[in-house]
């Protein structure tokens, strides 16, 4: 009888314990197929930390993703606006259309037209210009320079009044207008007075790379804005003719031609928006026929002038762009 009740306390043993051994078995049998696979990848190349992952189950969950290879130009204020569709003006029909020429057919020069204050510089009266502002830029290696400027007051015998102006470049502009001007006809903009800019403009272009400057006298007043720049006295051709402006309002009359930009001061010596944001931009829109549907498309101005209190009637060129 005892052998008996050893007979079947170990055929009970082997029933408890043969399934927690096959387990055991199973498991390693997995890990060294795991670690072959590995070795046969290792033998024709080296795996990816992706492959890698996808072996062990984890996928591409836990992998950061990819950063954009354009980066969004910042905008001052444009917000995207859901308004109901038929509050929203309806976008070019050609929007979705991109162009890109030829060997058989040649684009004309992409004609830019650029600001200057807060654009491309950034001016302050030297006399009001706080000492440490001043330090603090040079320091973190802003160019600069000081300016004498003729003012359009009076001295009490009549003689023209002289300002004197300490002027800030933006980081990136001589390399910024050398690039552009290879593949664009640089205009200079400004609503600036001329006894101001033009001894500005002077010191920033000595390669004379604008083809035209134009100054205060040469903007228009509007029922909305003051000094808007019409771009009709440029360049006939609104499908080739772009305007960059820190101040939307300034290419109020033909919003789809328009990049509004971030504004330059003193404060951001580490500002990128000439080389890094501007630039590829403008790029990309010397390439296409027409430069309207792709900047519709990317700011959608005319709903940002509708949400400033501005209608559809409050600007030229745009109706006919839309409808044509």
């Amino acid at each position: 009888m005892a052998e008996l009740a050893q007979a079947a306390a170990a055929a009970a043993a082997a029933d408890v314990y043969a399934p927690r051994t096959l387990q055991v078995w199973r498991a390693l049998l997995n890990w060294l197929g795991f670690f072959f696979q590995i070795f046969v990848q290792i033998l024709r190349g080296t795996p990816s930390v992706t492959q890698v992952l996808s072996f062990v189950g984890l996928g591409q969950s836990f992998l950061p993703p990819s950063s954009p290879q354009f980066k969004p130009l910042p905008v001052v204020e444009l917000q995207e606006i859901e308004d109901p569709p038929h509050q929203r003006p309806a976008p070019p029909a050609s929007s979705t259309v991109q162009f890109t020429p030829g060997a058989d057919e040649r684009l004309e020069k992409l004609t830019v037209v650029l600001d200057l204050d807060e654009t491309l510089v950034c001016a302050y009266e030297t006399s009001s210009l706080p000492s440490m502002i001043r330090s603090q830029a040079i320091e973190a290696g802003l160019k600069w320079f000081e300016l004498e400027c003729v003012s359009s007051d009076k001295e009490f015998e009549g003689k023209p009044k002289i300002n004197y102006v300490t002027v800030f470049e933006r980081p990136g502009l001589h390399e910024f207008l050398t690039q552009l001007s290879e593949f664009a006809t640089l205009v200079l903009f400004t609503a600036g007075l001329e006894g101001y800019a033009r001894p500005l403009v002077d010191r920033i272009d000595s390669g004379n790379r604008f083809s035209h400057r134009l100054y205060r006298p040469s903007t228009i007043s509007t029922e909305y804005r003051e000094h808007v720049k019409d771009l009709s006295c440029i360049s006939e051709d609104m499908c080739r003719t772009v305007i960059v402006d820190n101040n939307p309002f300034s290419f109020l009359l033909q919003p789809l031609n328009g990049i509004p930009c971030m504004p330059f001061s003193a404060g951001q010596p580490h500002d990128e928006q000439l080389l890094e944001v501007i630039l590829p931009l403008l790029k990309h829109l010397s390439e296409q026929k027409d430069v309207r549907p792709v900047l519709y498309e990317r700011f959608h101005m005319p709903e940002w002038f509708q949400k400033h209190g501005i209608p559809a009637s409050g600007w030229t060129n745009y109706e006919g762009t839309i409808n044509g």
